[in-house]
């Protein structure tokens, strides 16, 4: 992005700036003056991006190793497919657990339909530690059709990637890997722990779940006292 061309942000936000029916003259200056900071944040956005693309090489995965939805133990190979780039997430759903992680389940819910999009252009992948029949079984229960499930063999992919703690906890993971000259690398990784500000939970930037952004929009925000639930009553909406 040549940041010398473009025009300010505040110029671009004034152009822009149309009123809606009885907006009132409070209210249409500070939103021209939110459209600003919002065209801000998306060059900040992009900036980013871009700094992100020009990763140098990550580290060299090892031989790992998957069962597919059929059992059959596989490597990489078999997660990239015909693609170079591979987008993998890790969930909360080991075998300990009776039900998966509420959040990782919104966030896996959110990328079902799109990932017949993805899947042009990158291969996508959710990986977990209980088998894959059980993995299955939970997303047909969900409706999800288009994603690819693989179970771990073994703990050492969790461990080193950040999906497994010394102490057994599981950690949400989301990681990008490349495939070049016969290697598999990391390419880059959600490295949130320990890097959330005060009053807030660990989040990602830009955070790749919609759920959050949607409520970003709304004048309560995301709140303090609701998390996502696998289940909600037939009342407990509004």
């Amino acid at each position: 992005m040549m940041t010398s061309s473009l025009q300010p942000a505040a110029a671009l936000a004034q152009a822009a700036s149309r009123p809606y029916p009885n907006d009132s003259r409070a209210y249409r200056e500070a939103r021209t003056a939110l459209l600003a900071e919002e065209i801000e944040l998306r060059r900040h956005i992009e900036r980013v991006a871009e700094q992100r693309r020009a990763l140098p090489p990550g580290g060299v995965a090892a031989d790992h190793e998957f069962r597919d939805e059929n059992g059959k133990t596989v490597g990489w190979k078999a997660l990239f497919g015909a693609h170079d780039t591979l987008v993998t997430y890790f969930w909360m759903y080991g075998p300990q657990r009776e039900r998966p992680c509420p959040m990782c389940t919104a966030f896996i819910g959110a990328l079902d339909i799109p990932a017949r999009d993805l899947s042009q252009r990158v291969a996508l992948a959710v990986i977990g530690r209980s088998p894959v029949e059980r993995q299955l079984a939970f997303a047909r229960e969900r409706g999800w059709k288009n994603l690819k499930f693989y179970a771990t063999v073994g703990d050492r992919f969790a461990r080193e990637y950040r999906g497994l703690a010394p102490n057994g906890d599981e950690w949400p993971a989301l990681d990008v890997w490349v495939q070049r000259d016969g290697q598999v690398r990391h390419f880059w990784g959600s490295e949130l722990g320990g890097t959330a500000d005060p009053g807030q939970d660990p989040r990602g930037a830009p955070d790749p779940t919609p759920l959050w952004n949607i409520l970003d929009l709304t004048p309560g925000g995301r709140g303090t006292d609701w998390y996502p639930r696998l289940d909600y009553g037939p009342r407990e909406c509004g």
